[in-house]
């Protein structure tokens, strides 16, 4: 008894608590913003979008563009996964602690891996996607038990992560464009139970208020890959003359993408997500969660692409590749943050619809041969005028959004 007692006082030091083992609880009505441990958490993933732009620039074609795509979406929904859980039941006592940091740890795997996932890394991406089930599994369990009222909720999760995990290690046996296709049916019988979960009748709903601000928060670690590829463009240019004006006009373009997004696209999703109503909470919550998918690709992919411009420019025209992966990036990104917007309120008359005029012409650069100054000097210049209008119009009342 004497060494429980030490042990729980040593348990309550560390956490600096005095209820640091204690059951899970909902946590979706009371005030609350993305904990110290969530940013924590969120690190491991900068590496592993990192990794995967990397292996992209070495790989500037359709197939591995599409190898790009299909790992981040593994990768995206892993994230997902995880701030869903915590979204309702994050309680931040010990044990939740040690399951975060061992999903972490799995993400670390991920990174260490990604760039040769379906190379001579597989299995051990394969076994760092089943860690992270198996930490789910692990959470849900345990809520299922100690939260009464969840059960229903819990019980879909736990079926979910569990196929998920059953379909990555079948994976493992297989030949590899069936295994691939296996990584695929994972994600989407995973992906199938928040869209049950939300519809529910169990009165588990989802945290409006955490829930921006933690995709917000992915938001940016995916706008840091725009960023370093600035940085390592000129590192690699030797910061030659051809080289700087791309870069500086690369920075503008990466700002202004985090403009349009905090003010504007990103801070229209959560006044809308807001508003919904019981009549289409379900539905807006789902157009929000899952229409972060081709919108934070997009801004990966205009990073990958970046980096690649910078180091072309002295070569003149920018080849049809990177062009592709910049201003194509750009175009998805305005397209996608258009659509959800239109999606969660039903009404197209309502939505952001006419950033899909500026997603035409940021595709349009993507077809001219043209030096990588214009290119991306175009694209900066486009992005700065969605801003623009985009500001006049809420000035003037015509766009409503919320400070995300």
């Amino acid at each position: 008894m004497a060494d429980q007692g030490l042990g729980r006082r040593l348990v309550d030091g560390l956490t600096g608590r005095g209820d640091a083992v204690r059951p899970p609880q909902l946590r979706t009505d009371d005030h609350r913003s993305a904990s110290r441990l969530e940013l924590f958490f969120d690190l491991a993933f900068v590496l592993v979008v990192a990794e995967l732009a990397i292996a992209l620039r070495e790989d500037v074609t359709l197939h591995g563009f599409l190898v790009f795509a299909g790992l981040f979406a593994t990768v995206w929904w892993s994230w997902v996964s995880s701030t869903l859980y915590a979204n309702r039941f994050d309680h931040d006592d010990v044990v939740y602690r040690l399951y975060k940091l061992g999903s972490m740890a799995g993400v670390v795997g991920l990174a260490a891996s990604a760039s040769e996932a379906t190379g001579e890394r597989f299995a051990v991406f394969v076994l760092c996607q089943i860690a992270l089930r198996v930490m789910l599994l692990l959470q849900y369990r345990r809520a299922h038990k100690h939260v009464v009222e969840a059960r229903p909720i819990t019980r879909l999760y736990l079926l979910g992560a569990g196929a998920g995990a059953v379909l990555w290690a079948v994976s493992l046996a297989v030949p590899r464009p069936a295994a691939y296709a296996l990584w695929a049916a994972a994600v989407l019988v995973e992906a199938l139970v928040p869209l049950l979960a939300t519809r529910s009748r169990a009165d588990v709903p989802l945290h409006v208020e955490h829930l921006p601000e933690r995709f917000a928060l992915f938001v940016i670690l995916v706008l840091g890959e725009p960023v370093a590829a600035v940085a390592h463009g000129l590192y690699d240019a030797k910061w030659s003359g051809a080289a700087l004006p791309v870069a500086a006009l690369g920075f503008v373009l990466a700002a202004a993408l985090w403009w349009s997004y905090f003010d504007l696209a990103g801070a229209r999703a959560k006044k809308l997500l807001g508003e919904a109503g019981e009549s289409n909470g379900a539905h807006s919550h789902d157009v929000y969660v899952f229409g972060h998918l081709p919108l934070t690709l997009a801004l990966a992919t205009v990073g990958a692409g970046l980096e690649l411009a910078v180091v072309e420019a002295a070569a003149g025209e920018v080849p049809a590749g990177t062009r592709l992966l910049v201003a194509g990036g750009v175009a998805v990104y305005l397209a996608s943050a258009s659509l959800t917007a239109s999606a969660m309120t039903g009404d197209s008359r309502r939505g952001w619809w006419w950033p899909l005029l500026a997603a035409v012409l940021a595709a349009l650069d993507a077809l001219l041969e043209l030096p990588a100054f214009v290119v991306i000097g175009a694209l900066a210049a486009l992005v700065a005028v969605v801003v623009v209008a985009g500001t006049l119009q809420r000035s003037s009342g015509d766009l409503e959004t919320e400070e995300v």
